[in-house]
């Protein structure tokens, strides 16, 4: 039978600097380790029967329960807004989707100790959440471009609030994507931040998903001569598989190349590559072996 939970202190280390729970709980417990502290106690803190519970968890082989969450977050001195973070934190480190993930990932964003701790990681965020920030990146290219609020909110298609394009502006310049010369001219720049390893996967697939939504504007938003939407649909084997990704890999690189070359830069476009299975792969099937005739 689980013993009664003892007194707690508070946390020696700030949890709103951490984006994983396990790590945070590695490095509490390697903290207090020094001082005699043990799995064992720990939990008798949260109140378990398992001695090595916090063990298992922190190696990754056991989630927590939202109920468990709680009951850690006490064991480990967290109060208030801490436990609470903590709580957040497991779901976002546990989330199976892209949308759950995103859910959590807003909770922790609310609380402004995290946007303290994570400031540059924060606007990772918002850089790969809308399709604005990155055309906007682009359009600095041209010779055309105007640091104007209310220019580059026109000039996009679909058109933004300037509000929003002053913001992403502040944004692109603090995230070190565009740069100021000695004039005050904006020009792009090469970006001197990433993501983090616990928010890296989730971007990138914001932005994926961001792109596609455009894609499907496009058809009702562009004429068909300032489109190009088409698809094929192939049965083919691993071999042949991996040589098509491969070119598509090749291709990107020479529209990047065409890009940089270009004298003239005057309108941001948006190119998509999609390769997704509409199969599983099918093992071949066995054929009876043809026995000879004596």
């Amino acid at each position: 039978m689980p013993r009664a939970p003892e007194p707690r202190r508070r946390s020696p280390i700030d949890v709103f600097k951490y984006l994983d729970y396990r790590q945070f709980l590695a490095d509490l417990y390697e903290l207090k380790k020094a001082r005699g502290y043990s799995y064992r106690a720990f939990s008798r803190a949260a109140g378990l029967g398992a001695p090595n519970y916090l063990k298992l968890v922190i190696a990754g082989q056991r989630n927590l329960t939202a109920a468990m969450a709680k009951r850690f977050a006490a064991a480990a001195g967290l109060q208030a807004d801490g436990a609470t973070y903590f709580e957040h934190l497991v779901g976002f480190n546990q989330a199976k989707t892209l949308e759950q993930r995103n859910a959590s990932y807003a909770q922790l964003a609310a609380f402004r100790r995290y946007r303290q701790a994570h400031r540059l990681e924060h606007a990772q965020a918002a850089y790969h959440s809308k399709w604005y920030l990155p055309a906007i990146r682009e359009l600095c290219g041209s010779p055309e471009f105007r640091a104007d609020p209310r220019w580059v909110a026109a000039t996009l298609r679909p058109a933004i609030e300037p509000a929003q394009a002053k913001q992403a502006l502040e944004l692109l310049l603090e995230l070190g994507l565009l740069q100021r010369d000695a004039s005050g001219q904006l020009h792009q720049a090469d970006p001197v931040v990433s993501t983090g390893a616990e928010t890296r996967n989730m971007n990138v697939r914001n932005y994926h998903a961001e792109m596609m939504r455009r894609a499907t504007e496009a058809m009702e938003l562009f004429a068909a001569s300032e489109r190009d939407l088409s698809s094929l649909t192939l049965c083919v084997g691993e071999p042949a598989l991996a040589q098509i990704k491969q070119r598509i890999v090749e291709f990107r690189r020479e529209l990047l190349e065409l890009a940089e070359r270009e004298p003239q830069r005057s309108q941001v476009l948006q190119i998509n590559f999609q390769l997704f299975p509409l199969s599983a792969a099918i093992a071949p099937r066995r054929r009876p072996s043809k026995e000879k005739k004596p």
